[in-house]
């Protein structure tokens, strides 16, 4: 009996990923039947079209099987982009510019930069802002008033100034970047620098603590889990700053490249890959932060 009830907690942790999937993936089954039903109906007037001009009447299982496999579907099913993506993963060399992985690559090398330089603005702009009133009131609305400007009209006037200078290549791109990560980064720094109240502020001038001793015993500290919650938005904000930043110039190289080659060509199974193979990147860059949060955060006494 005692070992039964000291070996329920066990078991009910070993049940609980189970229980959590389960609604997962249902949601998941009921989106790829979904998907499945739309490639079919979608994919079905061209093959209507062709078998009208040969003369052949389709049954439905032949009409199915037609619109699951078809070289350039309008709509590709989720087994055609799973084979896409597997195939731009292990097709080929990583190094090849057919590879999903070295264009993977490029854009993940202009999301880290720009993420870094958007991170490293907010975070500054976030202290000034805290501990300066003018900045808060000048730098404030500027910031929000930045992110109104849509980014796909901001964007080709970057590439194409600072390529009239002849700065090329990756640094555009993590400009971009930038300005789409630095401002989540600075609105949750601001927000965590000014979580402590009045009492504990009261309570470290009681200990002739310096504003530097504030900042760094204090509001630091109690910033972090704001910080770390806007770089989760921040990294996602980069990689999709980075594409954006890849489709006005043209690029060759990128996962913007592929779905361009991919427009002009029509190989919509190429682009629906390339969305995937960016949505994975941006969910490990995510992944990534959220670890180096618990990993901080557990160091510092701070995790729950």
């Amino acid at each position: 009996m005692t070992d039964a009830v000291l070996n329920a907690p066990v078991a009910r942790r070993l049940r609980m990923p189970t229980g959590d999937l389960l609604p997962i993936l249902t949601v998941l089954l009921v989106i790829v039947g979904i998907w499945y039903l739309g490639a079919i109906r979608m994919n079905a007037t061209w093959e209507r079209d062709q078998a009208a001009r040969a003369g052949v009447e389709l049954t439905l299982p032949d009409l199915v099987a037609r619109t699951l496999s078809q070289d350039r579907p309008v709509l590709p099913a989720p087994h055609q982009v799973a084979v896409g993506l597997w195939e731009g993963v292990t097709g080929q060399a990583i190094t090849s510019r057919r590879s999903l992985v070295w264009h993977s690559w490029v854009t993940l090398s202009a999301t880290l930069a720009g993420f870094a330089m958007g991170t490293a603005a907010g975070i500054l702009l976030a202290v000034g802002i805290v501990h300066s009133r003018s900045m808060d009131q000048s730098v404030m609305p500027w910031a929000v008033a930045s992110q109104t400007v849509p980014i796909l009209a901001i964007a080709p006037m970057v590439i194409v100034v600072l390529a009239s200078a002849g700065i090329t290549g990756l640094l555009p791109k993590a400009i971009i970047a930038a300005w789409l990560s630095f401002f989540p980064v600075l609105v949750g720094m601001v927000k965590g620098l000014r979580t402590p109240d009045a009492m504990q502020l009261d309570q470290m001038r009681s200990w002739s603590a310096s504003r530097a001793q504030v900042f760094l015993r204090l509001r630091l500290p109690s910033s972090l889990p704001y910080l770390f919650a806007s770089l989760k938005v921040a990294i996602a904000a980069a990689l999709v700053g980075t594409i954006v930043g890849e489709l006005p110039a043209g690029a060759t190289a990128g996962l913007g490249a592929r779905l361009l080659s991919g427009s002009y060509y029509g190989q919509t199974v190429q682009i629906w890959a390339a969305l995937f193979a960016a949505a994975i990147l941006a969910a490990a860059l995510v992944a990534l932060i959220g670890l180096i949060e618990r990993a901080t955060l557990k160091q510092m006494g701070l995790s729950r």
